[in-house]
């Protein structure tokens, strides 16, 4: 029976489960006593879940502590091998499979290289992405059944289609409209039931940051992730979950330099590590070799902060980054006008590596672009995740999946029959 509202008895004892599960993961373990101010619900609602969900297996007890004058509580937390998840990131040079137990311990990993001559061919991402969970799991001599989903981190933007599922737009690495939801669901040995995620790489970059690294505890902010492109994921309420945005195809400089894209003049071919390497070289550096961009990328760095070059090569090595520097400050005034973050964090493999270095003279360029109120109340860091942040963000997207079904497993999706108008209409144009 629904309420007034139009909740029923089954939304509330499934919004219940969910409110408690998610305060034992992210603040456990906890007594019963705890749980009840924490998560808002009275004792006798707190009692009814716990049991519930232990004997399910979700919940387990993990110790006791001494109480003001009574007995010790039980603590509890989740249970770790109630569930698998599987998190995928599909990088620039290589495609990373990892496979987690329900609090994200790693299990196992593979990680498949691409060539730049068949970096994002689909059939052979595809490949990596099946053959990769396939090999997790034997690893890990885990049963797929066990598994609550398969999250992946994918460049461009991804759509939602009814028949197809998730289809990815990526303009700049050549991915028109590609189907990957149903690619994987032909190619991957998977249960039928299991479900995917597929979502933006700064997405569930932004997502891993905000749940477990370095931005806990902040009501908004925005994390970047700064590889061979850049992206961005926005978090502008506490709580909400944050959406990916193409930061990199903002542009500025008219009629600037050709990006990826087609465009001209995104910031993505300026700030982006395939752009900075480029312009290294026009400037007249000289990587050693056919190297990749992150080999390259290392070297430019040891020529303008190492000793091993002539005062002409770090001069030079300085001012392109110095100049990027520039542009990332000016393109991240812009997400500080727009959004007026708590925090922007810097994440991703290129960004991790710069930071260290110039992420002082960003900040000192932000005062130039930046509007005075909103800068002043923004805090500018690295991630703290490294460079498996992605991936472990792919996993946390079946795990928000199973957080929001109050810690049930996803029904098999069911044939939905068209509403009455929409027959006729059908039935009008055959």
């Amino acid at each position: 029976m629904a309420g007034r509202n139009g909740r029923t008895v089954h939304d509330l004892r499934r919004e219940n489960r969910a409110a408690l599960l998610q305060q034992l993961y992210f603040d456990g373990p906890l007594s019963r006593y705890e749980l009840a101010p924490a998560t808002g619900l009275s004792s006798g609602s707190v009692s009814n879940v716990v049991a519930e969900l232990a004997a399910e297996g979700l919940v387990e007890e993990a110790g006791s502590v001494e109480s003001d004058g009574g007995r010790p509580r039980t603590l509890l937390r989740i249970a770790p091998d109630c569930g698998l998840l599987i998190g995928v990131d599909v990088g620039e040079n290589l495609v990373r499979v990892e496979l987690f137990d329900l609090v994200l311990t790693e299990l196992a990993r593979v990680e498949r290289p691409l060539a730049v001559r068949d970096r994002y061919d689909v059939d052979l991402v595809v490949s990596h992405i099946r053959d990769g969970i396939a090999d997790v799991l034997a690893a890990a001599g885990a049963d797929p059944d066990r598994l609550l989903g398969v999250g992946v981190g994918v460049p461009g933007i991804v759509a939602r289609d009814h028949e197809r599922g998730a289809v990815v737009h990526g303009q700049t690495i050549g991915w028109p409209a590609v189907p990957l939801e149903q690619l994987l669901r032909e190619r991957c040995q998977l249960p039928d039931g299991i479900p995917y995620f597929i979502d933006n790489g700064a997405k569930t970059l932004g997502q891993a940051e905000m749940w477990f690294g370095a931005g806990r505890g902040a009501g908004s902010a925005v994390v970047v992730l700064f590889g061979s492109g850049v992206g961005a994921c926005v978090v502008t309420e506490d709580g909400a979950e944050g959406r990916a945005v193409e930061w990199g195809h903002l542009t500025v400089r008219v009629r600037g330099r050709r990006c990826r894209c087609g465009a001209l003049g995104c910031l993505e071919a300026y700030a982006g590590a395939q752009a900075l390497v480029e312009r290294w070289r026009e400037a007249g550096g000289a990587p050693r070799g056919e190297t990749g961009e992150e080999a390259a990328l290392a070297e430019l760095l040891e020529a303008g902060y190492g000793d091993g070059g002539s005062d002409t090569e770090r001069a030079l090595a300085l001012s392109v980054l110095e100049e990027t520097a520039e542009y990332l400050g000016a393109g991240l005034s812009d997400l500080i006008n727009l959004f007026q973050p708590e925090r922007i964090l810097i994440g991703g493999w290129a960004g991790l590596r710069l930071g260290p270095r110039f992420l002082e003279s960003v900040r000192r360029h932000l005062g130039t672009y930046a509007l005075d109120y909103p800068l002043g109340r923004v805090d500018v860091a690295l991630g703290r995740l490294g460079p498996d942040a992605v991936t472990v963000g792919a996993a946390t997207l079946p795990l928000a999946g199973f957080f929001a079904r109050g810690g049930r497993r996803a029904e098999r999706a069911r044939v939905q029959e068209l509403a009455g108008w929409r027959r006729a209409l059908v039935a009008r144009k055959g």
